[in-house]
C-alpha cells in the first residue's frame, strides 16, 4: 500500500518548525508565509515515494510570486527541507548571485536550523573556476605554465607577468600546506587580478578528475565530496545550469535525485539562454589554431614514448591548417555579407548583422559545413589523445614522468574544450535554420579592438522553454520557482512562454504584507511624452528640481544612458553636488557614498539605469522617493529580443502587446519596488511618463503596479 508523502506527522513537523522560528525570533506569523508553505507542500507531495518521481501530468513544480517582505526564505526552507529528507532527495537552493548564496549559507540557514528544531546539514557549492588547481600551480611554479595553455581568446586575457604572479602562487601553495586556506578564491585574503587567478584555476575540459595525482588534496573535489553528505546544497543559478548543461550530476546531485528551489527565479530563463548559446570569434580562432599547431608539434615530440598517439598527433596539425584556411574564407564571406547588409539591420554602435528569422545565407552554409567537418575531426582527435593521457596517469609504465603527462593532459584538454565550443557554433551555421520552431537567433557583430577589426558569430535560442523542459522540468524530482516579480500584467503567461514551465504546475501569487497606502504613485502633468526624446529630456531637466527634496534620499531611474547623461548635465549647476551618477564609480561605491550622506543627515540623489532598478535595497531614510523617467520599454536592439519579436509578428500576432508591454510592466514593478523595503517604510514613486494615462496599454500596466495611493494628473 502506497503511503501518501504528506502524512499528518510530516505536516505537524512543518507546522512546529515554522512556529518555533516565529517564537524564537519574536516574529508574528505571516499570512503570505503560510500560503507559501501550503503551496510548496502540496506541490512536492505530488512526488510518489515509491518512484521518487511525480506524474508528468501532475508535476511536482510550483511557481510562487511572493511580494517583498513575505519572508519567503523561511517559508520554503521549513517546508522543503523535511519533505526532501522524507523522500531521500537532496535540496538544491539556487540564488541569482554568489552574494545571495553566501548570505543564505552564512546567515539564513544557520538561523533557521537554530530556531526551527529541524536537523539538517548544508554546504555551499561552487564551480571549478572558484577553486585553485594544484596541478596548474605546480606547473606555473615549475616554469611550464603560461606558455603552454592558451586562453580562450588571447586578445581578451593576457598572461600575467611572472614577477607579479609567481609570488602569489607561492603564497597560495604555502597557505594550502599550512591549512590556512581552502583553495576557494572567495576565501583568499587579498585581491586577485583576473589574469593571475585564471592561471591558477581550471575547468572541466582540463581536469583529469579522480586520475589527477593531486586528487587527494584537490580543493574542488574536497568541496564536491561534501555535497554527497549534505541535506541542502546552496548554489547559484549559473552553477545549476552549468551542471545541467553537462548532463546533470557532474557537480551537483543528479536532477532525478534533487528538489530544486530557484530563488529570484525570474532570472532563470535568461540565465538558461546564456548557457546554451554558441559563438566563434573568427580572427582570434584563427590565431588560436596557429598557436595550437605549434603546441601539438611540441606534444608530438615530447610524447614519443606513447607510440599509439603518434599518428593522431601528427595528423592534427594538418586538420588545423585546413580549418584555418576555412576560417579565412569564411571571414572574407562574412565581410562581404556585412558590407552588403540592408539599411537598419545593424543597430547602434555594435555594428550587428542579424539574419532575419535565423536563416543562414546560402553562401555561408557550405563553408560552415566544411568547418563542421574539420572541427569535428579536430575534436575527435584531441578527445582520443586527452582520453589516452588520462589513462596514462594511472599507469606505472607509461614511458613518461607523471608530471609530464599531467601537463599535456591539461594543455590538450584546454584545446579540446575550445574545439568543441567552436564546433557547436559552426553546426548551427551549417543548416538553413528554416523550419525551426521557434527559430534561433543568429547574428554577426563587427568588433574593433584597437583598430583591429574582426567578426564574432553567435547563435542562441530565443526562448529557454525547450532547454528547460529537456534538462530541468522533465528530469527533476521537484522544482520550486519563487521571486517577488514573476507575473507581468498580473499573469504568469510571460514566464510560461520564456521558461516552458508546465502549465500543469501550481501557480500562486502571495501578496506582500506591506501597507502600500503608506506610499503614493504620482504621474504629474507634462506637455510631452518620451516619444519626443528631446522634449522629454528638457521636461525632466525642468521638473526634477521641483520634484526632488534636497533634504532626503532619492533614486532616479533612467532607461537610456544618453538621457541620464543629458539630464545630469542639465542639472549639474543646480543639483550636481548631490547627484551620484552611475558610471562614476562601482555600484557598491555609489551605494556606500549614498548611505554615508544620509547617515550624515544630508540629502543624496542616485541617477541609475536598469541595474539600480532591481536588487538594490535602500530601506527607510535611504530612499524616500523613486523617480522613474519613463516606462522601461526595451529597445529590441538585442538580437535575441529582435528575433523573438520577429517570430511573434510572423505569426500575425502583436509583438509589442505580447512582449514589450508585459516586459515593461514587469520592469516597472521592479523599479517601483525599490521604495518600500520594510513594513515601516513610506514615500512616493513619481513616473514622468504620461503614456500610462493616455495609451490603450497604459491602464493594464497601471493595474499591475502595487496598490499605492495614486495622484494622477489626468
Amino acid at each position: 500500500m502506497r503511503i501518501p508523502l504528506l502524512s499528518d506527522a510530516l505536516k505537524e513537523q512543518i507546522r512546529e518548525a515554522y512556529a518555533a522560528i516565529m517564537a524564537g525570533k519574536g516574529l508574528s506569523p505571516r499570512w503570505g508565509q503560510r500560503q507559501m508553505i501550503a503551496e510548496i507542500a502540496n506541490a512536492l507531495a505530488r512526488i510518489v515515494p515509491d518512484t521518487g518521481r511525480a506524474d508528468p501530468e501532475n508535476p511536482a513544480v510550483c511557481v510562487i510570486e511572493a511580494g517583498t517582505g513575505t519572508g519567503k526564505t523561511i517559508a520554503y526552507a521549513v517546508t522543503a527541507i523535511p519533505l526532501a529528507q522524507a523522500l531521500g532527495k537532496r535540496l538544491v537552493v539556487a540564488t541569482a548571485t554568489v552574494a545571495l548564496q553566501e548570505q543564505f549559507v552564512n546567515k539564513d540557514l544557520p538561523d533557521i536550523r537554530h530556531h526551527s528544531g529541524l536537523e539538517f546539514s548544508y554546504t555551499l557549492a561552487k564551480g571549478r573556476r572558484r577553486y585553485v588547481c594544484l596541478s596548474k600551480l605546480d606547473r606555473e611554479l615549475a616554469g611550464s605554465g603560461g606558455g603552454d595553455l592558451l586562453p580562450l581568446y588571447p586578445d581578451e586575457l593576457q598572461a600575467p607577468e611572472a614577477a607579479e604572479a609567481l609570488p602569489i602562487y607561492s603564497a597560495m601553495v604555502e597557505a594550502l600546506g599550512r591549512g590556512e586556506w581552502d583553495g576557494d578564491r572567495d576565501n583568499w585574503p587579498g585581491q586577485l587580478p583576473e589574469a593571475i587567478w585564471f592561471g591558477a584555476t581550471t575547468d572541466h575540459s582540463q581536469c583529469s578528475g579522480r586520475r589527477c595525482p593531486n586528487i587527494s588534496q584537490c580543493s574542488f573535489f574536497r568541496a564536491r565530496d561534501q555535497l554527497q553528505y549534505a541535506d541542502v546544497i546552496v548554489a547559484n543559478h549559473d552553477l545549476v545550469l552549468a551542471d545541467l548543461a553537462l548532463g546533470g550530476g557532474a557537480i551537483l546531485s543528479a536532477p532525478e535525485d534533487s528538489i530544486y528551489i530557484f530563488d529570484e527565479g525570474h532570472h532563470l530563463p535568461d540565465k538558461a539562454l546564456s548557457h546554451f548559446s554558441s559563438f566563434c570569434r573568427l580572427h582570434t580562432t584563427g590565431q588560436w589554431l596557429q598557436e595550437s599547431r605549434k603546441l601539438l608539434a611540441q606534444a608530438a615530440s615530447v610524447l614519443v614514448p606513447m607510440v599509439d598517439l603518434q599518428r593522431t598527433l601528427q595528423a592534427l596539425p594538418g586538420v588545423m591548417d585546413e580549418a584555418q584556411a576555412g576560417l579565412q574564407v569564411a571571414e572574407q564571406t562574412v565581410a562581404t555579407l556585412f558590407a552588403e547588409r540592408p539599411p537598419g539591420n545593424g543597430r547602434g554602435d555594435e555594428q550587428q548583422l542579424r539574419f532575419p528569422h535565423g536563416h543562414v545565407p546560402e553562401v555561408l552554409q557550405p563553408l560552415a559545413a566544411g568547418l563542421v567537418a574539420q572541427f569535428q575531426q579536430l575534436a575527435t582527435g584531441l578527445a582520443k589523445v586527452e582520453s589516452r593521457l588520462e589513462e596514462a596517469l594511472e599507469e606505472d609504465d607509461a614511458g613518461l614522468d607523471k608530471s609530464e603527462i599531467e601537463t599535456w593532459h591539461l594543455s590538450l584538454g584546454a584545446l579540446l574544450g575550445r574545439a568543441e565550443s567552436t564546433l557547436a557554433l559552426w553546426q548551427e551555421y551549417a543548416v538553413s535554420g528554416e523550419g525551426e520552431v521557434p527559430p534561433k537567433a543568429r547574428w554577426i557583430t563587427l568588433l574593433d579592438s584597437g583598430g583591429q577589426f574582426g567578426f564574432d558569430l553567435r547563435c542562441s535560442p530565443i526562448l529557454a522553454a525547450d532547454i528547460l523542459e529537456e534538462y530541468l522540468w522533465s528530469r527533476a524530482a521537484g522544482v520550486v520557482v519563487t521571486s517577488a516579480t514573476i507575473t507581468a500584467l498580473r499573469s504568469f503567461e510571460r514566464f510560461i512562454l520564456h521558461s516552458g514551465v508546465p502549465r500543469e504546475a501550481a501557480f500562486k501569487v502571495v501578496a506582500s504584507p506591506f501597507d502600500y497606502s503608506r506610499a503614493t504613485l504620482r504621474v504629474p502633468a507634462m506637455d510631452c511624452d518620451p516619444g519626443d526624446a528631446e522634449a522629454h529630456t528638457a521636461a525632466l531637466v525642468a521638473q526634477l528640481p521641483g520634484l526632488l527634496d534636497r533634504s532626503e534620499a532619492s533614486l532616479v531611474l533612467f532607461s537610456s544612458r544618453r538621457q541620464m547623461q543629458e539630464v545630469y548635465e542639465g542639472l549639474r549647476d543646480s543639483l550636481g553636488e548631490m547627484i551620484l551618477l552611475q558610471g562614476d564609480g562601482s555600484k557598491q561605491e555609489i551605494l556606500r557614498q549614498h548611505r554615508e550622506a544620509v547617515d550624515a543627515g544630508r540629502g543624496s540623489i542616485i541617477f541609475g539605469l536598469a541595474s539600480f532598478a532591481e536588487g538594490v535595497d535602500l530601506p527607510g531614510a535611504y530612499c524616500r522617493h523613486v523617480v522613474i523617467a519613463k516606462i522601461p520599454f526595451a529597445v529590441p536592439d538585442s538580437p535575441i529580443e529582435a528575433a523573438l519579436a520577429e517570430w511573434v509578428e510572423a505569426q500575425g500576432r502583436n509583438a509589442f502587446m505580447e512582449i514589450s508591454v508585459p516586459d515593461a510592466a514587469l520592469k516597472l514593478v521592479q523599479a517601483s519596488g525599490r521604495l518600500l523595503r520594510s513594513e515601516q517604510d513610506s514615500g512616493r514613486v513619481t513616473l514622468l511618463d504620461r503614456r500610462i494615462l493616455t495609451r490603450r496599454y497604459g491602464q493594464a500596466i497601471l493595474d499591475s503596479l502595487p496598490p499605492f495611493k495614486r495622484d494622477l494628473a489626468r
